[in-house]
């Protein structure tokens, strides 16, 4: 097959999940957004995760003051009130909560609340805000992670098949989940 060099890239690596970030103004008052992607930055020693945001985002000022946020990730099933929250600012007083049918309940650590209907939530300490390109880099270290108990296995692995996830690219949702090997599999043949 013959390549063809894009001029343009955006967004070039996938699969990472599409989630929800909830931060809290100061009067304890949740908002939430939709982040196209959440990654991985440093994966036990400590646990971090990255986010970017444009510096306009109501977001952004509010994980500044704060110093906290919460990640969530969504299923297929509230795709829509995911796609909705992405919509719309919350900085006028909108209570996306409210209006999309998301439920905030407190976190074990942080300020800022996780989402109910999401399976998978990271509670996360700010560590660090760096401007990277066109948005600030947040690297939040995970101070809680909270996963429905059906979604873990005996030694509290989460299935990833059975969060029915899914990842935002090239401005369109794709569902994510089928097993299709275990690390190291190749070796065994």
């Amino acid at each position: 097959m013959k390549k063809k060099r894009v001029t343009k890239p955006f967004r070039p690596v996938y699969p990472s999940p599409a989630g929800l970030v909830v931060s809290v103004d100061e009067q304890g008052n949740p908002n939430v957004m939709t982040a196209g992607e959440v990654f991985n930055i440093s994966l036990k020693e400590p646990c971090i995760i990255g986010i970017a945001l444009r510096k306009a985002t109501y977001t952004h000022s509010l994980i500044e003051t704060s110093r906290n946020f919460s990640v969530n990730f969504p299923t297929v099933a509230i795709l829509k009130k995911m796609d909705l929250v992405g919509t719309i600012t919350g900085r006028d007083g909108f209570d996306k909560f409210a209006e999309y049918g998301l439920t905030a309940i407190p976190g074990d650590v942080v300020k800022s609340p996780i989402i109910e209907e999401c399976p998978v939530n990271l509670e996360c300490k700010l560590l660090n805000v760096s401007e990277v390109g066109d948005h600030d880099l947040f690297l939040g270290e995970v101070v809680a992670m909270h996963v429905d108990s059906d979604k873990l296995d005996k030694d509290e692995k989460v299935m990833i098949e059975k969060i029915d996830g899914f990842l935002f690219a090239e401005w369109a949702y794709y569902k994510f989940g089928e097993k299709i090997g275990e690390f190291g599999f190749s070796r065994n043949q």
